[in-house]
């Protein structure tokens, strides 16, 4: 089938024809592009013509790092975005209980005390009060830090001297040296493990609703980090290849692997590139250090509001160098969280003791640098996978933590790019809404949107045109798919994001927040269309 889209502003970061009217598209590729009277008149006879009516194209949308599976937990269970009140989460944590039996897991995601104005994270009494009887498991929107009650503690068994894991804390009080209630990075893995499972048709359905939710958003393409959360390498391929490959929704996939499943990869055969278009296994994922909310991101100097504290580096270096060894053994590149300088480097300390493969190596976050580190970064191997809508989350509150100088190298992605490391833009969803144009919208103003000033630290803008280029043409660097899509050009997938306005040409870029996405097009096929 050949299909022509006509009548439109189609940027297409392809600078032999930068704007076009018309794209024309055969087996999901593009085969031509030109003025809309050429296209139809050359290619018209038996094609599909579809009119875009005047609007703005770009290529489709790309998310170099989010978390479908997590995402979908808020068409599951409890989710706590956008709540700005302590008494507002508890609320609805009650509400929660009255509907369940007792015994029964309440499970939430998304909560941020720095939102709240009535105090800060819930006390375990305060939990206990409101689901006295059900046991909570509460994700911070950072996923490092999660609230249980006392239910959840009995419930695992929880004692004084129970061993925790490498990297994890499980906050006391000073004075009882009781549990808070708060745990801090894999110490949750403690009550996580005995949450039930769900059934396999539960997370298909939820998934299913998720990816359509992040097409709506102008997204066809995601690099997702799932296993952990999903209950494995084999369950995670299998959900996936059956609703991308089987029932074709559309949303290409890239997978993440944690470590963890390095044998399962093995003994299935699978590595990175394994797949098709559609649907393919990525790198090996690993956590390097935590986040600033917690003060668990590693630094090189301390913590400008915690003298003599450093944060803390999940793993040693001996133990990084035999997870990175691990991934090396199959030819697979890895994707690191790497958020304080000091966990950066040594990440790279250890990557600079191992040849490169074929694929590059991601340093995911890369929130706070300096500049011995940024010639390191610019290797053609490696890739700084960023997130500009942090900015609208982690400031002003981050700058307390960092301190004035060490601010000015902090979320610094205009430095980055000038200094020609090779970025791409994700959300890292559901830390931050899935939506594209937020995180283009911080990247461009450094601001919160509703904000009057001239934004945070306002030399690290970055124009329009950078903003998009790192969730499209970038966002296929990761991947090494660079070749296939990113830009509109011959040959390439036929991925195309419509518009309800034209971005390069509003006189504020504040305009972005009332423009909707009007199509997704994946492959050529309208996957998502927005009904007024």
């Amino acid at each position: 089938m050949r299909t022509i889209y006509k009548n439109g502003t189609i940027y297409t970061f392809n600078t032999r024809n930068p704007i076009v009217q018309a794209v024309v598209i055969e087996n999901g590729r593009f085969i031509d592009m030109g003025s809309s009277a050429d296209m139809v008149l050359q290619w018209g006879s038996q094609a599909q013509v579809i009119d875009l009516e005047g609007k703005t194209a770009t290529p489709g949308l790309i998310d170099s790092h989010l978390h479908l599976s997590i995402m979908a937990d808020s068409f599951i269970n409890l989710d706590f975005v956008g709540i700005t009140s302590k008494h507002e989460m508890l609320a609805k944590i009650q509400a929660k209980a009255s509907q369940l039996a007792p015994g029964e897991w309440i499970v939430g995601s998304s909560w941020d005390e720095n939102l709240f104005t009535d105090g800060g994270i819930p006390t375990i009494s305060e939990l206990d009060y409101v689901a006295p009887v059900n046991p909570l498991f509460l994700t911070r929107t950072c996923l490092h830090a999660t609230l249980v009650n006392s239910k959840a503690l009995e419930v695992s068994g929880y004692h004084p001297a129970i061993t925790v894991p490498e990297g994890g804390t499980i906050v006391l009080d000073d004075i009882t040296k009781q549990p808070t209630g708060l745990f801090l990075e894999s110490a949750a893995n403690l009550i996580r493990q005995y949450i039930p499972e769900r059934s396999y048709d539960d997370w298909k359905k939820a998934m299913r609703q998720t990816m359509h939710f992040a097409m709506s958003k102008g997204l066809t393409s995601v690099h997702t980090n799932d296993p952990l959360y999903l209950g494995g390498l084999e369950k995670t391929w299998n959900l996936f290849n059956e609703l991308l490959n089987g029932e074709q929704l559309g949303l290409r996939s890239n997978l993440l692997i944690n470590h963890e499943f390095l044998p399962n990869l093995k003994e299935a055969g699978m590595y990175t590139g394994y797949g098709n278009d559609t649907l393919q296994i990525g790198s090996v994922k690993i956590f390097a250090d935590g986040a600033f909310g917690r003060r668990t991101a590693l630094l090189s100097e301390p913590y400008s509001d915690a003298p003599g504290h450093y944060g803390d580096a999940m793993y040693d270096q001996e133990h990084l160098y035999e997870l990175v060894k691990g991934a090396r053994e199959l030819d697979m590149p890895i994707a690191v969280h790497t958020i304080g300088d000091q966990a950066l480097e040594n990440v790279l300390d250890v990557l600079d003791q191992f040849p490169t493969v074929a694929y590059r190596d991601r340093l995911i976050h890369a929130q706070v640098l300096r500049e011995e580190l940024i010639p390191r970064l610019k290797a053609p191997s490696r890739i700084a996978d960023i997130q500009p809508r942090f900015i609208a989350s982690d400031f002003p509150w981050v700058q307390e933590r960092l301190g004035e100088e060490r601010i000015k190298l902090s979320y610094a992605w205009k430095t980055l790019m000038e200094a020609g490391v090779i970025c791409a833009g994700g959300s890292d969803s559901p830390v931050e809404p899935v939506d594209p144009i937020l995180g283009i919208h911080a990247a461009v103003t450094r601001k919160k949107p509703g904000e009057t000033h001239d934004g945070y630290v306002p030399e690290q803008k970055l124009s329009m045109v950078d903003a998009f280029r790192l969730f499209t043409e970038l966002g296929a660097y990761p991947t090494n798919e660079e070749t296939l899509k990113g830009t509109i050009s011959r040959g390439k997938l036929a991925d195309i994001t419509v518009y309800s306005a034209n971005p390069f040409e509003m006189e504020e870029p504040d305009e972005l927040l009332t423009m909707k996405v009007e199509m997704t097009i994946i492959g050529g096929e309208v996957k998502y269309r927005r009904h007024s």
